[in-house]
């Protein structure tokens, strides 16, 4: 097990899953509930960062939205980006989201006899652009929620940038560095540990 630098990504609450499929093919008993950690998201995604950690809070939310005090099912939910996949963070951030829900492109499972396909379940609306903007839909009963990502208004330190441009070229000292770590990091820290209404606006989608 990795022993990350930063102690929050194992100490941000976790997204808890059921899935119906790996309950059929027997790699959980039924009813058992996945964790899906912070850290499981860096794992896929290669790195941290305010765009990465958007997206799990956006999951997060988005899911407490739709089911209440039910688990979530991973298959069962189907997401709408508003952009296309080269636009923003759209597509690292659909990364994350397939990870924790299990929807798809056209790339994705398409179920055992029409069981739990995840196939055709995470869509990219390259017409009705916004910034940060996410549409999750429950399969079984059509509900949707449309979850909105404004991290503009935490606090980041304007010396940040410098150093990453120091970082890029190997001209950064490693005092410098630990300083471009350490703030960077604040900032997914930031986006973790915040109240949801100061970043995120959930709203009934038009």
């Amino acid at each position: 097990m990795v022993s990350w630098k930063y102690t929050f990504f194992d100490e941000c609450e976790p997204i808890e899953m059921r899935d119906p499929l790996a309950e059929v093919l027997g790699a959980v008993e039924e009813g058992e509930v996945l964790e899906y950690g912070y850290g499981d998201v860096v794992r896929m995604a290669g790195h941290s960062c305010p765009t990465v950690s958007g997206a799990f809070i956006v999951t997060r939310r988005a899911l407490r939205e739709l089911y209440g005090d039910e688990t979530p099912v991973r298959g069962d939910v189907k997401v709408t980006l508003k952009g296309g996949p080269t636009r923003g963070g759209y597509g690292p951030m659909s990364q994350v989201i397939s990870l924790i829900t299990g929807a798809c492109g056209e790339e994705g499972f398409g179920g055992l006899r029409g069981f739990s396909s995840r196939r055709n379940l995470l869509l990219f609306d390259r017409e009705d652009l916004q910034r940060n903007a996410f549409v999750f839909e429950r399969v079984d009963t059509g509900e949707r929620v449309e979850v909105v990502y404004d991290p503009s208004g935490l606090p980041a330190d304007p010396e940040m940038n410098v150093l990453l441009g120091k970082v890029l070229e190997d001209s950064a000292s490693e005092v410098e560095r630990e300083r471009f770590h350490d703030q960077w990091q604040g900032c997914v820290r930031e986006v973790l540990e915040a109240d949801d209404e100061e970043v995120l606006e959930a709203r009934k989608p038009n």
